[in-house]
């Protein structure tokens, strides 16, 4: 990896801030990070529509040049990226924390940014743009697209934000464990209403299960079908984005139908939430929520992260083939 440049890497910047939430787990199972900053995803230790966004006029304006001089940057990502394509999620906040839909914030429809390579200090990637997502689920974020060539640090600087920018790195393929876009997501016995495996509950959302839990992970993958496989805990998500992932998860497939299977599994294996699940072991999962979108041949086409929405999952599914 290049050398890290005068700016500093991630720890420098004081305009990109996480969600509060720690990466424990890395010590609890005996990992190391592969990061040197907390993601705003949910790390996993014991708790501590299709509607477009610009459909609610109130809540939104259109592009703006500058955004309040208080505002802040908040990474909805986990920092496990790899060279090719690389999704890159933002929220917006002020001192009080993440701005939500419940607040009088005016948020822009969309916001512009490019990427410096921090070992050259050279903008790398110029003029992308990313549409406002999340409002009907109350959690505004922009999902920044872009293809990385090489692994290295860089930065995300958002046009009339932080000059700071979001800092992330990119790892070689095989530093990272957690399955990627283009691997063949393997099989494995998730737990199902019939059969729990050991997993009580098998299901947190509330009031009741959500129905995803009918076949195995395995027995999905032998379909022949695309497969949305989610890993997540809704009730113990310390940064509410895991039960609002389930939601909308749960709408697509009352779109989609029976041409896509649908599989859920918990992080935790107990009701205490002190017991990491055999699901997300397998993956090597050091965060949540994740939904893997595979095609028909099992392979990864996407990976979504951290936060996501119902149009975002439905932009997904047309990758592995869904119309």
């Amino acid at each position: 990896m290049k050398n890290i440049s005068r700016r500093g890497f991630i720890s420098g910047g004081a305009s990109v801030v996480s969600a509060g939430v720690s990466l424990r787990i890395l010590t609890a199972c005996g990992d190391s990070p592969t990061s040197v900053q907390d993601s705003s995803t949910d790390s996993l230790v014991a708790p501590s529509s299709d509607q477009v966004v610009d459909e609610v006029p109130d809540q939104t304006t259109d592009q703006i040049t500058d955004l309040p001089s208080d505002i802040q940057l908040v990474q909805r990502f986990p920092q496990v990226l790899v060279p090719g394509e690389v999704r890159l999620p933002i929220s917006l906040a002020q001192q009080s924390g993440i701005i939500t839909t419940d607040s009088d914030f005016k948020f822009p429809e969309t916001l512009s940014a490019k990427i410096v390579d921090l070992s050259t200090d050279k903008v790398v990637i110029e003029n992308i743009s990313a549409k406002l997502h999340g409002a009907e689920i109350s959690l505004p974020y922009y999902p920044f697209y872009a293809k990385i060539a090489a692994a290295g640090n860089y930065v995300l600087i958002v046009s009339g934000g932080p000059q700071d920018g979001a800092a992330f790195s990119v790892l070689e393929r095989n530093q990272v464990l957690v399955p990627k876009t283009g691997d063949s997501l393997s099989s494995f016995d998730t737990p199902t209403f019939d059969n729990a495996l050991g997993v009580d509950p098998i299901c947190t959302r509330q009031p009741k299960p959500c129905p995803f839990h009918e076949v195995t992970l395995s027995a999905a993958l032998k379909l022949g079908l695309p497969v949305a496989y989610l890993v997540g805990t809704p009730s113990h998500c310390s940064t509410g984005t895991c039960s609002p992932a389930l939601d909308g998860l749960i709408e697509v497939a009352t779109r989609v139908g029976n041409r896509v299977a649908f599989v859920h599994a918990e992080v935790y294996a107990d009701k205490a939430a002190t017991v990491i699940a055999p699901a997300v072991k397998a993956l090597g999962l050091t965060f949540e929520p994740t939904l893997f979108i595979v095609d028909a041949n099992s392979k990864v086409v996407q990976r979504l992260d951290a936060v996501f929405d119902s149009l975002e999952i439905t932009e997904a599914l047309k990758r592995a083939g869904v119309s």
